[in-house]
């Protein structure tokens, strides 16, 4: 076994301190994977404080994690020692349900084995990425093409980067399109970077105006202040595709009436509540749809790395140590944060001591 050290939570009300477990030896097909950097996604602080009431105890967060190659199973082919490497929200899944089969491991059928949180071969929970060492099976770790010197602002794009990219393919974005992206925060300012890259025509919606000079800057032709019903009344029936990434209850119907016929609002957004429901008559009339988009598959998730690698598409990061962490949470609730922290793991052996 593999002696690792990383930062867990114990109980929904404990802040996340040093944690030593071990991680399981490789096997033929396993990766080991020295860990570099880990993103800090929503979603950790929600599993942290169990407000989605499945949190496994003790709590290991992190699944926006790169690293490098430490060892390689004997059977793996596709990395070797030295590699940079990424791991995003999965470990494992079926890999024989028609989902699975269609490369889409998010859908397995099944269910896939989360990064942490999860249930592991022998129904132990998973553990992610605040920590030294992860080990994974080689078919559900990326490569990373990004120079090593921007590998901590890569780490986003392992969650952050592939659930705004998904809904932005399946849904057909590209030169010609227009794309409203709701909120500008670590998922929102991703779905900006790469609808721009993509070809669309990029509409912002923010309820800050002092996001819109950093909109522009990410690649937004236009910015909306959705609380000023005069801006938001003149984009009616304007967008092809809504990538809404808030997390937090609001008023969906704002949003459909800005869709064009046949339109499509896709939440990505996780709120612990939820949204007021929508009134039928914005659907019905314009045959508009509500959609919802989970992740990435793994083949996917390597294209959206290469499509970010091929246009110098990173995250806007703020790098930590592992002793902010619990501070940085509580930034996070305020939104502060431009626009998603980023832990350094050289820190968690002098941090935890």
């Amino acid at each position: 076994m593999i002696k690792t050290r990383g930062y867990a939570a114990q109980d929904a009300s404990s802040p996340l301190a040093p944690f030593d477990f071990e991680r399981r030896d490789p096997g033929p097909q396993d990766v080991v994977i020295q860990i570099l950097n880990c993103g800090v996604c929503h979603s950790d602080l929600h599993q942290a404080r169990n407000e989605w009431s499945n949190t496994l105890y003790p709590s290991v967060p992190g699944h926006e994690i790169v690293g490098r190659v430490t060892a390689v199973g004997g059977e793996v082919t596709r990395f070797k020692v030295g590699d940079l490497a990424g791991v995003g929200c999965m470990v494992d899944s079926c890999q024989h349900c028609p989902s699975c089969a269609e490369g889409l491991e998010q859908y397995c059928e099944q269910g896939f084995v989360a990064t942490y949180n999860g249930r592991g071969p022998g129904s132990e929970n998973t553990y992610g990425g605040y920590s030294q060492t992860i080990v994974v099976k080689d078919a559900f770790v990326l490569k990373i093409r990004h120079d090593a010197d921007q590998i901590a602002a890569v780490a986003p794009l392992l969650c952050a980067g592939i659930t705004t990219y998904s809904p932005l393919r399946h849904w057909g974005v590209g030169p010609g399109t227009r794309v409203g992206v709701v909120g500008l925060g670590g998922l929102g300012h991703m779905a900006v970077k790469l609808a721009h890259a993509m070809g669309a025509e990029v509409t912002l919606f923010t309820t800050s105006p002092g996001k819109q000079a950093d909109g522009q800057r990410l690649g937004a032709d236009t910015v909306v202040i959705s609380k000023d019903k005069a801006q938001m009344d003149a984009q009616r029936g304007r967008f092809d595709f809504i990538l809404n990434t808030v997390a937090a209850p609001h008023r969906l119907d704002d949003y459909l009436q800005l869709l064009k016929r046949d339109g499509t609002m896709t939440l990505v957004g996780a709120p612990a509540e939820p949204h007021p429901a929508p009134q039928v008559f914005n659907l019905i009339f314009r045959r508009r749809q509500i959609a919802g988009s989970l992740i990435g598959g793994i083949q996917e998730t390597q294209e959206m790395l290469d499509f970010c690698a091929d246009h110098g598409i990173v995250s806007d990061i703020e790098l930590i140590s592992m002793k902010e962490i619990n501070a940085a949470y509580e930034r996070m609730l305020k939104g502060d944060v431009k626009y998603r922290f980023v832990i350094d793991m050289a820190t968690l052996t002098t941090d935890s001591q």
